[in-house]
């Protein structure tokens, strides 16, 4: 076996199953999990016909490339949503169609990281465990960005020591931020691209939490809008992944796309071929369609912004919690350890939430994910209201 296998560390939701272990919550309150961040508003009437209606794709062999048309849809959203410079983004070069940004995250770093010379790539921490095992069966070291209060939950580049930057192969980023909702903006992201450029790795940004935002006016930027924005219309070292799962509400289609620098999506899409991973015909007539159409992501931000008024209206002032730049996380701080929160809440409420030391490592001195859970506002309006009142009156229980 891979002896890499061996140091991959349990998921976060293996540990609270543990921690939960032995606990029974009261019998006369129904659960509610705010542990997981599986969408659970109704998919789009239109993306499921668009599927059906394609069935008979299935007695074909799908390309790993997929459709022309799937990437020229993907093209055209991209500029738009990004305000990128027209026909910047070539579908023959600059877009690959996957299933789902969580397989092509850890597929990307086993197709681009150069295993020699002690390679790093850098996470930010709290952070998606797919960077992580992504990193170690690429034969690399996870090196962690510690996201906190203080740094207003962005990247604190200047924290990163030049020969740490010199072995880094790749970096990955989340922005929208998962757990903390924090947006990176553009500045931020421009500085990174120069980083990359002196030191040699490339940036991959996932970015599936874009498109759940509060302000329409002010959508969250992204990588190649920065890129775009320095004339950088090659997008050379940067490389973002996006999914339909919480854009449209479609987990269970397993699709997204990855997108950027042409010459690595070439060697991407070789690794790709190999790895036999393309998106069933059907699978890409549903992503068509659903890449074509905004009104349902603006009627989708819509409910999560009533969730997050209501819930942050009952939790105001009880809670050390805030609204989050975007996403469907609330980031709260714990009064008492984040690990006897989460085991006492079930046990007393019957709410699941996730600890936040569950998303995070112990790096530079501190565990940042320390004192704090994350709750997803995934389910609907009342059974969130539900939650937030039973979470209150936990608290001033506590």
């Amino acid at each position: 076996m891979n002896p890499d296998l061996a140091r991959l560390q349990p998921y976060p939701f293996e540990k609270l199953s543990r921690l939960k272990a032995g606990a029974t919550p009261p019998a006369d309150k129904a659960h509610i999990a705010l542990s997981i961040g599986e969408p659970a508003h109704r998919p789009p009437a239109f993306i499921g016909e668009a599927l059906l209606t394609h069935l008979h794709g299935l007695g074909n062999y799908p390309l790993t490339k997929g459709r022309l048309e799937l990437r020229e849809a993907i093209a055209a959203w991209l500029v738009e949503r990004f305000q990128l410079p027209l026909d910047s983004v070539d579908p023959e070069r600059h877009v690959l169609p996957v299933n789902g940004t969580r397989e092509a995250l850890f597929a990307f770093a086993q197709a681009v990281v150069d295993r020699s010379g002690k390679p790093l790539v850098v996470a930010p921490n709290p952070f998606y465990q797919i960077y992580e095992g992504a990193a170690l069966l690429a034969g690399a070291e996870p090196w962690f960005l510690n996201s906190t209060a203080e740094n207003g939950f962005q990247p604190d580049l200047e924290a990163v020591p030049a020969d740490i930057w010199r072995r880094t192969r790749l970096i990955y980023l989340c922005s929208p931020g998962n757990p903390t909702g924090a947006v990176i903006d553009i500045p931020t992201l421009q500085k990174l691209i120069r980083l990359a450029d002196e030191h040699d790795f490339l940036i991959a940004s996932d970015e599936c939490y874009s498109e759940l935002y509060f302000d329409e006016a002010s959508p969250p930027p992204g990588l190649l809008q920065a890129a775009a924005e320095m004339g950088r219309d090659d997008y050379a070292r940067c490389v973002v992944f996006h999914s339909l799962s919480k854009r449209s509400n479609v987990p269970g289609l397993r699709s997204g796309f990855v997108a950027g620098d042409a010459d690595v999506l070439k060697q991407f899409l070789l690794y790709r071929t190999y790895h036999g991973c393309s998106m069933p015909p059907p699978s890409q007539a549903a992503s068509l369609v659903a890449w074509q159409d905004e009104e349902h992501v603006r009627q989708n931000r819509a409910l999560y912004r009533a969730k997050f008024d209501a819930v942050l209206s009952l939790l105001s002032g009880r809670m050390d919690v805030q609204r989050p730049d975007a996403g469907f996380y609330l980031w709260a701080r714990t009064p008492v350890d984040e690990q006897e929160f989460a085991r006492r809440l079930f046990a007393e409420q019957n709410i699941t939430v996730l600890p936040g030391s569950y998303l995070s490592r112990d790096a530079h001195g501190i565990n940042p994910g320390a004192g704090y859970v994350r709750m997803a506002l995934v389910a609907e309006l009342d059974e969130c209201v539900e939650a937030a009142e039973r979470i209150r009156t936990f608290i001033e229980s506590i």
